[in-house]
């Protein structure tokens, strides 16, 4: 059984383990959940009861959600793509602190932004939250250049799943435009060349319905009604 991403979108939080799959060179498939009227409605919640994307199916058709759990299970998946640091070493370590700051406070730091815009916020209340936003990102950023003390990866000499998840978040600033990511020279560039990056370019194009190649080995797609007939 090959392991089945659900993803949402647009612009979710499933873009970095789409990234991750492709570089990990494990083949999976893709079930793409429309959001919000099926990721809350009773049939995905057979497959994840919180009726969130991203979840994976895995292998041996467990169930598993939530980013950072997904994004470690790639990486035990495929040793040998090196995603997920040795577990003991100090690679490891400083994989889950990068890994945590991006899932906590840059993440965060865009759920301001995110609000008055899914919520139509105007006027004072408008000004009021989109300075406390800004001033989020900026503390965020500057955190991520400290972080790459740099390198030019977030953990080491070599990319990571958690480098994979940053992409998914730093392209939030293309729709705020807080800032100009050239401030952060380090980040700046990590960017770049994540933007590039065949796996990048794939789960972009993925998420927005386009015909784009896989340059890991991702299987096609599969509808959800599928999955379902397939699922005790």
């Amino acid at each position: 059984m090959k392991p089945i991403l659900f993803y949402g979108v647009p612009e979710g939080c499933s873009f970095g383990a789409i990234v991750a799959l492709e570089w990990s060179g494990l083949p999976y498939q893709l079930c793409r959940i429309q959001m919000p009227e099926v990721v809350s409605g009773e049939s995905f919640k057979r497959i994840n009861p919180v009726g969130e994307t991203p979840s994976l199916r895995t292998a041996d058709g467990r169930v598993v959600s939530q980013s950072l759990a997904i994004l470690h299970h790639i990486g035990a998946s495929s040793p040998a793509s090196g995603l997920v640091p040795a577990q003991g070493s100090a690679a490891f370590d400083r994989f889950n602190e990068a890994l945590a700051f991006l899932n906590t406070d840059f993440f965060e730091s865009f759920s301001p932004l995110w609000y008055a815009m899914e919520h139509g916020v105007q006027g004072e209340a408008l000004r009021a939250v989109t300075a406390m936003g800004h001033h989020k990102v900026r503390r965020a950023h500057a955190a991520l250049e400290g972080l790459l003390d740099g390198r030019e990866w977030l953990v080491g000499d070599r990319r990571s799943a958690a480098d994979a998840y940053l992409m998914g978040i730093a392209r939030w600033n293309d729709f705020h435009q807080v800032l100009d990511r050239r401030e952060y020279p380090a980040l700046h560039a990590l960017c770049e060349r994540l933007r590039a990056d065949p796996a990048v370019r794939f789960a972009h194009g993925v998420e927005h319905g386009e015909a784009v190649r896989s340059t890991g080995a991702f299987a096609g797609h599969v509808e959800l009604d599928e999955v379902l007939a397939t699922t005790a």
